[in-house]
């Protein structure tokens, strides 16, 4: 008579932890990577990218960083239950195993490319190498000193394929943007990895945190600088009017208040600034919405 019920619990708990797997129960990632690409098609649409492009993108988004952090988890896999913030997900508690893990990554990057494929060939053409650098990106905390410019890049990559899909070509201003992106993800992933310094220490994983040391909190506010910096000169470059450019001073504002958040170095504090990106994100876009339409 209850036969049903284990199958209903059974099912219940692998989508759950399936969703953990792809942190949709946690959309921050995708947030901060959607944020850089609707700038980016404002701006090459002058004020609406069009429908189809639209849709793709923030689909493609929502796909392609659930297939990364998929990814992600599968290279960390080792490492994650060595953490006292990543110990519980689904690939160290055994809530999802590798095979399911590697089918769900390659379905989810499927779904993305034949969403991709409704897109001029220049953005087919890119997408390759975007999900290149989603793959690689995880591999890169073995080997590279500052891992979140690696992540800038990939976080980032909608950009160019953004102005692709709308204008045909990628502008000089494109590649500044994502210039811009890198440094942007610089501050908050180093506001992040604040977080994780002392576990990373202990496992051997690198980050921007542990390479600028004692200079982090300076060196996440000079990457505001850059990143705010990089993106008037794409204002300027583009004649965007003044909403665009007071977008960008309610951002630096934001910068201020993070630098008062993170400068004890205490991990609450840091990971709340961290998520306060996403804010920072939202009015960046609000200045370069309010521009193209006056």
């Amino acid at each position: 008579m209850n036969t049903s019920q284990p199958s209903n619990t059974g099912l219940h708990h692998k989508l759950n932890a399936y969703v953990r797997l792809t942190r949709l129960d946690k959309p921050i990632g995708i947030l901060l990577l959607l944020w850089p690409t609707l700038w980016a098609l404002w701006l090459a649409g002058d004020g609406y990218p069009g429908g189809l492009a639209l849709t793709v993108f923030i689909a493609g988004t929502v796909l392609m960083r659930s297939a990364g952090c998929v990814m992600n988890d599968l290279a960390d896999r080792n490492f994650d239950g060595h953490v006292a913030r990543t110990k519980q997900r689904p690939l160290v508690s055994g809530d999802a195993s590798v095979k399911e893990a590697i089918l769900l990554a390659a379905s989810l990057s499927l779904l993305a490319f034949g969403l991709v494929l409704l897109l001029p060939m220049l953005v087919v053409m890119l997408s390759f190498p975007a999900l290149f650098l989603a793959a690689s990106y995880p591999l890169t905390k073995r080997f590279l000193a500052i891992p979140q410019a690696y992540l800038g890049i990939a976080f980032g990559f909608g950009i160019p394929m953004a102005f692709a899909a709308v204008q045909g070509s990628i502008p000089l201003e494109a590649w500044v943007m994502l210039l811009a992106n890198v440094f942007w993800a610089m501050a908050y992933d180093t506001e992040y990895a604040m977080v994780d310094r002392e576990d990373d220490l202990k496992i051997g994983i690198r980050s921007s945190a542990i390479f600028f040391g004692r200079w982090d909190v300076i060196a996440i506010m000079l990457c505001y600088a850059m990143f705010l910096g990089l993106m008037a000169w794409v204002g300027f470059s583009l004649q965007q009017r003044w909403p665009y450019f007071a977008g960008l001073g309610l951002a630096a504002m934001m910068a201020i208040y993070h630098y008062r958040l993170i400068r004890q170095r205490e991990r609450g504090p840091c990971f709340q600034a961290f998520l306060h990106n996403n804010w920072l994100g939202a009015v960046v876009f609000a200045g370069v919405l309010a521009s193209t339409y006056l």
